[in-house]
């Protein structure tokens, strides 16, 4: 009936949206990556999870979702949004500089791999034309969760992005070439197709190149003139969707046309407000990707083959990782970038479950087996967060330890009172400086490998090290110093460590840089002993200025931020539930020096 209310395409559109909802703000609060938290609602609500058990308990077809085709196709679009993305924040001249990175370093990533997993699965007991295929699926890396990680800025990014790359544009190559070794294969046939597939499709990108240099401008300027959001929205997922399409009809991947695209659009004037358009749509859909990828994973499969799958997941990990941080040791990157890339790349793609589809289609490989691997796959891809966190540790430690300059474990207790500061960035910076002018000796705290390594050099006396591990507090020697001085940029971390050193040094000066009036009182709460809110002294001297310039007298502007400076002192009193209302001081024009 037209008017029953529950229908398929209703209830798998709320329960990715009731998954959005709840995933993103519930990760975020825990400070974990919603990649994982998609994941894993793909592992619940799929036909392998609850959706197993929808026929006997009918209410749960209300939060399952039984047709995966559907939600792989929204997911699928996720990755052209986010490779289109990635072509918004790219330029050719950047692409051309990057090109020995892309065919040398994408190739030999690629190739290298491949070869290592195919020699260790021939050693085990596959043929060769299995290995061969297996090999090349299992080395692809997963553009859709390393890019939003890792970004394309940074030097695992850009290193990753040009591995990446190259990988996306070999799909194509690599499926003709599994079609050719099937045993079903035409002689020649596999290899004129692959031919066809190369002139045409170059044909199609030289028409988009030139199409859209011309086109793209006068469309979002028609679009941008309308000031219609709706109509800019039509006029980007319409470039989007035909250049897709386009690359797809010769056999391209589609993703191939909507790097394209992106690069085409960064060309124009339109770039940022096309970038705001897509960016909400590329997060959903690619939370809707991620869900399809969990819905994949059979618990059941897993739990009777898991020993299996945990040598198949070690090996295909370890395989990537060594070659991935080799060749970019080789190519004389830093050794923690190195590390962390090749952790970060270490876990198969979604592009090794299209490779592995195309192998069972060309006879390659069995149903069985390639169920097998798109397990693995599946799990390669839900621990990749955690083997980007276990890279980035590791790649900081590294990256001291290289460099020289002292952990947390090397802090010696010499027995000299001193001042801690936790945090090393702009506010840290200016106290150690402070107190250097005092001659009061200090030592600081900074997680941030960089602003250690260039801090240390400007003579700056800070070591690495991360408060938020226990172990770090205890080998800070705080009975022996003279106060703590808390200016870190995270508001939950300063709250808990407050609240942690008061419980153990019930006399020691701790002063914290708070975010706002309420912040202050929080930190007032968990013990600090002074919290100036950075947003009062800004925002008030701010105000002075601006009133002051306009030609107020100073007087009744004096006498006003000194009000507001009140309220703040009683919203923090009572937030903090203190006896007195805390002190804020504000240095006013008529207390500064007079300027020669």
């Amino acid at each position: 009936m037209a008017a029953e209310l529950h229908t398929e395409g209703l209830n798998n559109t709320l329960i990715i949206l009731g998954a959005a909802g709840i995933v993103i703000p519930a990760f975020a609060r825990l400070r974990i990556t919603p990649i994982i938290g998609f994941l894993l609602v793909g592992v619940l609500v799929g036909p392998m999870g609850l959706g197993a058990l929808a026929d006997q308990i009918p209410w749960l077809r209300w939060i399952t979702i039984s047709d995966t085709e559907d939600i792989a196709l929204i997911g699928e679009f996720g990755i052209i949004l986010l490779l289109f993305g990635i072509g918004l924040e790219l330029s050719f001249r950047r692409l051309w500089r990057m090109r020995r990175q892309v065919f040398g370093l994408g190739a030999a990533e690629l190739f290298g791999g491949a070869i290592l997993i195919g020699g260790a699965l021939y050693a085990v007991g596959y043929s060769p034309v299995q290995a061969i295929g297996l090999g090349l699926a299992l080395s692809l890396s997963s553009t859709a969760l390393v890019l939003p990680i890792a970004g394309t800025t940074s030097s695992v990014g850009r290193s990753a992005f040009a591995m990446l790359l190259f990988e996306d544009l070999a799909i194509v190559p690599i499926i003709f070439v599994l079609g050719v070794l099937g045993p079903q294969a035409a002689s020649g046939s596999g290899w004129d197709g692959l031919f066809t597939v190369m002139w045409q499709g170059l044909a199609v990108i030289i028409v988009m190149l030139i199409a859209g240099r011309f086109l793209l401008p006068p469309l979002f300027g028609q679009a941008a003139r309308t000031k219609s959001p709706e109509l800019f929205i039509s006029a980007t997922l319409l470039v989007v969707i035909l250049s897709s399409l386009a690359t797809a009809a010769v056999g391209l991947s589609p993703i191939v046309g909507a790097l394209i695209a992106g690069l085409l659009i960064a060309e124009t004037d339109y770039r940022g407000e096309v970038e705001t358009v897509v960016e909400p749509f590329k997060g959903l859909a690619l939370g809707v990707f991620l869900i399809s990828i969990g819905m994949q994973i059979d618990i059941g499969f897993i739990i009777t083959n898991w020993d299996k799958l945990a040598a198949a997941v070690v090996v295909a990990l370890l395989a990537n990782a060594i070659v991935v941080s080799g060749l970019l040791k080789f190519a004389g990157a830093r050794p923690g970038v190195a590390t962390e890339t090749g952790l970060l790349m270490a876990s198969p793609s979604e592009t090794t479950l299209i490779v592995l589809g195309a192998a069972s289609a060309a006879q390659i490989i069995d149903p069985e087996t390639a169920k097998f691997w798109q397990v693995t796959t599946a799990i390669g891809l839900m621990i990749t967060p955690i083997l980007a966190r276990i890279g980035h540790d590791m790649a900081r430690r590294i990256e001291v330890r290289s460099t020289g300059l002292a952990l947390e474990e090397d802090i010696g207790n010499t027995g000299e009172p001193r001042t801690i500061l936790i945090g090393f960035g702009r506010v840290g910076i200016l106290v150690a400086d402070m107190l250097t002018t005092h001659n009061q000796p200090y030592l600081a705290v900074e997680n941030n490998v960089d602003a250690v390594i260039a801090a240390r050099r400007e003579g700056y006396n800070v070591i690495f090290g991360d408060v938020a591990k226990a172990h770090t507090l205890n080998r800070l020697n705080l009975e022996t110093a003279k106060g703590l001085v808390l200016t870190m940029n995270d508001p939950v971390l300063a709250a808990k460590v407050t609240k942690r050193i008061r419980a153990q040094f019930a006399d020691l000066t701790i002063v914290a840089r708070a975010r706002d009036a309420e912040h202050a009182a929080e930190l007032y709460l968990a013990g600090a002993t002074d919290a100036v809110p950075e947003t009062l002294e800004s925002s008030l001297q701010l105000s002075e200025a601006v009133l002051v310039d306009l030609g107020v007298a100073m007087g009744p502007v004096i006498a006003s931020i000194h009000e507001k400076r009140d309220e703040f002192r009683r919203a923090i009193k009572e937030g903090a539930e203190l006896e007195e209302a805390p002190r804020l001081k504000l240095r006013s024009r008529l207390s500064q020096p007079a300027q020669p």
